[in-house]
């Protein structure tokens, strides 16, 4: 394999999956203990359930969809099981993961009479068959161009906007050069930067999308008497050293290099095509990278400086600390140390050089951490009030 290869699983759609998974998906609260009870029968299964589904208007009701079809249509999802009780809901999630090509089964509690132990076994046993079916699938080559990352940051301190984010910048760099698709986030992160994200826009309407998004989130936050200072930098963030917004700001964006932005996404929309996009959505972990990987990210990058464990369940989350006590304390978390770089040890560069093997490393099986440890999980945001 070539540095500039990986190896994963090929999908009937041409994407790439850096996994194999089955997917048990529960499309709404009512039958999440009985997904969780399938995939728990189904070891080698993941399991994401949606603590709501039904009365969602307008946005909440659209990103639920987007996120439910996108879990399901990850290239690193090799078949999906739908658990639900809505069956015009299940059929249309259904109709949209198979016109993908991969192998999906529906199990309805209205089509068991109601009776949750019913929908158990019929899912346990439907579970079973998608499993043996998908674990017929072999890794083969792929180019850097298949690839699709998330970029994320949290519990950052001084490290990580003079470092870890600069270096997942130069990796940036080097996804889109090679033709891949990169998203970054984290909205609020980019207030007092955001003229210099809108000045690297591809088009002025983009420029006008990326400074719309952090005004209006602003502006909901101070009409809740919200201070964003206390917010972000939260208290964590302050008390490892960073002051202000406009500080955190310039090392959260330093994550995405410094290719065009070709477009501003909404949560768990896809990008067009190759390149550099930008998606307007919560600054916070859970739901920032579950929009990447409804997205369609197969993996993450997501530095830290003091420590943070939160992975996704679905896409391999490569952990980077610049923070040298971190490094020396969370040596089984994190999966990069770039602390020598922090140290005046190592070029920024040359851990570069030494990051892109490692993700395509994993990309194509290597565990990561969170992965060992079971740190994952999906989580879409609800903004509204719902019927």
């Amino acid at each position: 394999m070539s540095e500039w290869q990986w190896m994963g699983f090929h999908r009937p759609d041409g994407s790439v999956g850096a996994r194999n998974d089955l997917l048990v998906l529960s499309l709404a609260g009512l039958t999440g203990p009985c997904a969780r009870r399938v995939a728990a029968a189904l070891p080698l299964s993941k399991c994401v359930t949606m603590p709501y589904g039904g009365g969602l208007l307008g946005e909440d009701k659209a990103a639920h969809m987007r996120s439910l079809i996108g879990f399901g249509t990850n290239p690193n999802v090799a078949g999906v099981l739908l658990i639900g009780s809505d069956v015009p809901k299940v059929a249309a999630v259904t109709q949209a993961i198979a016109a993908t090509g991969k192998p999906v089964t529906a199990v309805c509690l209205d089509d068991c009479d109601h009776d949750v132990l019913t929908l158990t076994d019929r899912a346990i046993r439907a579970g079973a068959a998608l499993q043996r079916e998908i674990s017929r699938q072999r890794r083969q080559a792929a180019p850097l161009s298949a690839l699709c990352l998330g970029m994320e940051c949290g519990r950052s301190d001084p490290s990580s906007g003079m470092v870890a984010n600069p270096l997942i910048g130069l990796i940036t760099d080097t996804l889109v050069a090679g033709g891949a698709q990169v998203i970054f986030g984290e909205t609020m992160e980019w207030l007092g930067a955001e003229h210099l994200l809108a000045r690297r826009a591809a088009t002025p309407q983009v420029a006008q999308a990326l400074i719309k998004a952090v005004s209006r989130r602003e502006a909901v936050a101070v009409s809740q008497g919200e201070d964003l200072l206390g917010n972000n930098p939260g208290p964590t963030n302050i008390a490892a050293g960073l002051s202000t917004i406009e500080e955190k700001s310039l090392g959260a964006i330093a994550k995405s290099g410094t290719a065009t932005i070709q477009g501003v996404l909404a949560v768990a929309e896809r990008p067009a095509g190759p390149g550099l996009y930008a998606m307007d959505a919560s600054a916070y972990a859970p739901e920032s990278l579950s929009g990447f990987v409804a997205a369609g990210a197969q993996m993450l990058l997501f530095s830290t400086g003091v420590g943070n464990s939160y992975v996704s369940q679905l896409a391999p989350t490569v952990k980077i600390s610049a923070n040298p006590r971190a490094c020396r304390a969370l040596h089984q978390q994190l999966d990069f140390d770039a602390s020598a770089v922090f140290e005046g040890r190592q070029t920024l560069q040359a851990a570069a050089d030494q990051l892109l093997p490692v993700i395509l490393e994993i990309a194509s099986g290597t565990l990561t951490w969170g992965e060992v440890l079971g740190e994952g999980d999906e989580v879409v945001s609800r903004m509204g009030e719902a019927l």
